[in-house]
């Protein structure tokens, strides 16, 4: 007898914690409740993420689709605005996201030029005989640069590129310098400056500034060292010097 009631005392502990980890849904059907919290730790950060580009949740899971197909392999890191307006199902969507994109693009570059004038302005404050790094564009080549040429070099293995700068220089045109192997170091960039006699009023000036590469050369640059770029209407296009 004492058996059965220790079997039976058993079971109805082993229920009772079964019990305690099921809820149940809208239908009153048992869900598992771990699994359910992990779902709306998913719900609400796809909801986050979604806000955060002014996009629906069903736009936002699109992208994530595309993403996970040829364009995520096409275009890695691709933003969902661009994603979403490359994909566009429909001219009305393609236009609609063209504006997303330029409305975010504005705000973005906005906040960018603010600050840099700051940087700029600190550079001339604390360090008046230093020459000032651009703080430069994570999304590509600066934005303000309507009339101006980027130019990309490195500081070691191109025997072409002290005769490429010479000639940028003395055409005596805005110009923005990418040092594509400064490896983020702003000694070396200046040191780099400094030893091909970069004029120090024209940095100042901010006819000339001074930058990391990140990437840039390998988006714009077609493969070439040195290579010399020019906006133009439709975009970057290689300037001949």
């Amino acid at each position: 007898m004492k058996l059965k009631i220790a079997s039976f005392a058993a079971i109805m502990l082993c229920c009772s914690a079964q019990a305690s980890v099921l809820v149940q849904n809208s239908r009153g059907d048992p869900v598992d409740a771990p699994a359910q919290s992990v779902q709306q730790s998913s719900v609400q950060d796809l909801k986050q993420q979604s806000g955060q580009w002014g996009l629906s949740q069903d736009d936002y899971e699109r992208y994530q689709s595309l993403m996970n197909g040829p364009r995520g392999i096409q275009s890695p890191g691709l933003d969902p605005l661009s994603t979403l307006g490359i994909e566009a199902r429909s001219q009305a969507e393609r236009c609609q996201y063209a504006e997303k994109w330029v409305k975010e693009e504005f705000a973005r570059t906005q906040k960018e030029l603010d600050f840099q004038r700051e940087v700029t302005a600190a550079w001339k404050r604390l360090y008046p005989e230093t020459l000032a790094v651009n703080m430069g564009n994570a999304a590509g080549i600066a934005h303000d640069t309507g009339g101006r040429l980027a130019l990309f070099v490195k500081s070691a293995g191109c025997g072409q590129c002290d005769a490429r700068l010479a000639a940028v220089l003395a055409d005596n045109r805005p110009v923005d310098i990418y040092l594509v192997d400064s490896q983020g170091d702003d000694g070396k960039l200046r040191g780099w400056a400094k030893d091909h006699h970069i004029p120090l009023d024209r940095v100042r000036s901010r006819q000339i500034t001074l930058n990391h590469d990140g990437g840039r050369w390998m988006r714009f640059g077609n493969g070439m060292m040195p290579v010399v770029l020019q906006q133009g209407e439709d975009g970057w296009q290689l300037a001949a010097f």
